[in-house]
């Protein structure tokens, strides 16, 4: 079963996982990342830590800790509750606004 999907368009890059729990989904992200960067790096090229930024979706009313830790060049990634991807501003609930 795939857990992520990766989709680019020129310079932009949007990376989607997903797992039964916010530990798995953390979990997989970092993997995947891992993965991209060394892929990055064979092809002499090199995503911006500054720029990027991780969002967890989530609709689950579970109480459980929504905080994820995710890394790209050794850094920790800023947490968001949205993020503005070719002109859509997708949040944390997955409700859409189109700018």
């Amino acid at each position: 079963m795939d857990r992520t999907k990766v989709v680019a368009f020129a310079d932009d890059l949007i990376m989607a996982t997903r797992g039964g729990s916010v530990k798995a989904v953390e979990n997989y992200a970092n993997v995947e990342l891992s993965t991209i960067n060394e892929w990055a790096k064979n092809n002499k090229t090199r995503f911006n830590d500054k720029e990027s930024k991780v969002m967890l979706v989530s609709r689950r009313k579970r109480k459980e800790n929504k905080n994820i830790t995710v890394y790209l060049n050794n850094k920790k990634l800023t947490q968001v509750t949205q993020i503005k991807y070719l002109g859509i501003i997708l949040d944390h609930k997955l409700d859409l606004m189109i700018i």
